[in-house]
């Protein structure tokens, strides 16, 4: 029997991670597999903790003190379910509701393409905005070999297709992928840690391969009140842009550095020049 850690993290979205849970541990299972969850609960408020808890006694719920964000969070889970060691580990947002079958068909084309390809292979999952909706969130490829950061979701239908990296809302990792990259990269607090991981990958040597169907349904994140929201003032865009939930540039640093190449230093300071001039946002 194959075994697979869920790694989860949620901060004041109590239904929404009930709802993934229901989703989850209600889905059908026909290939023989096992799986445990790990929660970072991050300092919610609202008692989502205490309602997995009561819900779910099973799952791993983990506290943190608020601070932790996305990537912290995950690094948290990820690094408990290594301790123990699972032949898997799907990285699952907690505002994602998958389909019932989701599970099986990753773990299926992981083992197939394991057999295919003799090397463990990392499997994304593709999330739609709403049943018959469109892509939202999974596979990424580089647009132009002169913006390496500037991706775009891949997405079909009919068979696997290969990506560079990926959003990190529902992808399964073989545990050889795991013990040679190790955990997600420290320096991230929120963003940017999912992305350097399947550029990590890449680099490695291990493929992604997108799975040939939607997993689940997973609506955008908004622009609105973001640095990326063109009906904000200079002032409030630049202060989003330096927040923790926007590209702050240390960390921002570190991504361009490690993988955009020769050309890194244009492109670290390309956002903030945008910004500051007042260009690039969208207005809807």
């Amino acid at each position: 029997m194959q075994t697979i850690a869920v790694l989860m993290t949620c901060h004041n979205r109590r239904e929404k991670t009930l709802a993934c849970l229901d989703a989850l541990f209600g889905s059908d299972r026909v290939i023989d597999a096992a799986f445990e969850v790990f929660l970072v609960d991050d300092g919610s408020t609202d008692g989502t903790g205490d309602a997995v808890k009561a819900s779910y006694p099973a799952v791993h719920v983990i506290t943190g003190d608020g601070n932790l964000y996305w990537n912290g969070g995950m690094r948290v889970a990820f690094g408990g379910a290594m301790q123990t060691g699972f032949d898997f580990y799907l990285w699952l947002n907690d505002d994602t509701v998958l389909y019932p079958d989701a599970m099986d068909a990753l773990l299926a084309l992981a083992n197939a393409e394991n057999r295919i390809r003799q090397k463990p292979v990392i499997i994304v999952g593709t999330t739609q905005d709403a049943p018959g909706g469109g892509p939202t969130y999974g596979g990424l490829c580089r647009k132009s070999i002169w913006r390496p950061l500037k991706h775009s979701i891949t997405f079909s239908q009919t068979e696997p297709t290969p990506c560079e990296t990926m959003n990190g809302n529902c992808v399964l990792v073989p545990s050889a992928v795991a013990t040679q990259l190790g955990n997600l990269e420290p320096a991230f607090v929120h963003a940017m840690g999912d992305i350097d991981y399947g550029l990590r990958a890449t680099k490695a040597g291990f493929p992604l391969v997108v799975l040939p169907r939607y997993v689940g349904v997973c609506s955008h994140n908004p622009v609105t009140n973001t640095f990326l929201d063109g009906r904000l003032s200079r002032r409030d865009r630049w202060a989003k842009i330096m927040s923790l939930k926007g590209l702050p540039p240390k960390q921002w640093y570190v991504l361009v550095r490690r993988h955009a190449g020769l050309m890194w230093p244009l492109l670290f300071v390309w956002p903030y020049i945008r910004v500051a001039l007042g260009v690039g946002g969208k207005r809807k």
